[in-house]
């Protein structure tokens, strides 16, 4: 029986979030039986040619949105983007070196701790050149704040911080290798990639559904380290499909990408991001009962994060929301709060609905 669409309601999930409902849609119709195939894409080998045809469209895709040259190569890894905080130091952090690292949140911090068994274990070490620890992550620290170390192996930055509602504003400018995290907006804005040498970012905010992580390493990034193990090896994944790989996940990113290409690209979800997130930030300002908890210069737009006057109130305000088909708004468990996530695929009516239900409840419970 057909699903009913209509009892699909207004989703902020944070992660896995939402995804663009005619992605779904055609997800429905191909999973039985993928066209021509006479079985589903889950269920065949990752070397038939209708299963590379997706894969090599997706890094196709891929490369036409980011402008990205032959020089990149895109990968389709498991483990999500937590274990590229163990891969990353491994390939690109050599003994005797340092990597430096900006702390903005608690992934962020999640990345130094794992670089820093790699490095321990090489005699290499670790820099945190700036952290914004000390006023619970509600900014990125400035610019000329950043102790960075000449000279060093790379420096590694989060652009988004999910958990508190913060992202970079803008490229940082180095003269070293720059390597990004950007899980929670990757897709969300142009990236310019002359800035970089690898970004990753797990695929469950903006481009797909769990499962699957998509790691963009410039030619000049490879061969630093050697002696690894083949499947932590970037050059490993670089030059053949070696293993068996996320196949429904990689078809389903594949589907995402088609649906950016389909309505404008990354100038227009950069446009979209913008305008709802205005939209949500300026209901928050417009009032002292809510509270945002980002400084105004780091406010990300893809996880807007609030405060109301108690915590029973966030309690209430989460309970009747939900009642009122607005899913997922419980802040972090660690921070509280509520926290709206509004990825690219959160549609600019799921946050009309949700200002006018905020409106509401400030009026029946200022």
């Amino acid at each position: 029986m057909p699903a009913d669409l209509s009892l699909r309601q207004h989703n902020f999930s944070a992660g896995p979030g939402a995804l663009p409902e005619e992605v779904l849609l055609e997800l429905r119709d191909e999973l039985p039986v993928y066209p021509g195939l006479g079985a589903s894409i889950a269920e065949v080998s990752h070397r038939s040619k209708e299963y590379v045809a997706i894969s090599d469209r997706a890094v196709a895709r891929l490369r036409t949105l980011l402008g990205a040259g032959d020089d990149w190569h895109v990968l389709f890894l498991g483990g999500g983007a937590s274990l590229q905080f163990h891969q990353t130091p491994l390939n690109l952090l050599p003994a005797g070196a340092t990597a430096d690292y900006l702390d903005t949140g608690e992934w962020a911090r999640k990345a130094v701790k794992e670089a820093r068994i790699v490095a321990d274990a090489r005699g290499a070490t670790v820099n945190v050149a700036a952290s914004s620890a000390d006023t619970n992550y509600d900014r990125i620290p400035p610019r000329d704040a950043w102790a960075l170390t000449p000279g060093a192996a790379y420096l590694h930055v989060t652009s988004n911080n999910t958990i508190y509602g913060t992202q970079l504003q803008e490229t940082p400018r180095v003269d070293v290798p720059l390597v990004c995290d950007a899980s929670s907006d990757f897709l969300s804005r142009p990236i310019d990639l002359d800035a970089y040498d690898l970004i990753y970012a797990g695929a469950q905010k903006n481009i797909g559904p769990a499962g699957v992580a998509v790691v963009l390493v410039h030619e000049r990034a490879l061969d630093r380290v050697a002696g690894l193990p083949t499947m932590l090896d970037y050059r490993t994944h670089a030059n053949s499909m070696f293993h068996t790989p996320p196949v429904l996940a990689v078809a389903l990113v594949d589907k995402v990408l088609g649906w950016i290409e389909r309505h404008g690209g990354l100038d227009a979800m950069e446009a979209r991001a913008e305008a709802k997130a205005a939209r949500l930030y300026g209901a928050i300002d417009a009032t002292d009962f809510y509270t945002g908890t980002a400084q105004p210069d780091s406010r990300s737009r893809m996880n807007v994060t609030f405060r109301l006057p108690s915590e029973a109130l966030e309690a209430r305000f989460v309970t009747e929301a939900a009642g009122e088909g607005l899913l997922a708004l419980k802040g972090y468990r660690t921070v509280g709060g509520i926290r709206a996530s509004i990825y690219n695929a959160v549609e600019p009516a799921s946050v009309e609905a949700l200002v006018q239900f905020m409106e509401a409840f400030e009026a029946a419970n200022g």
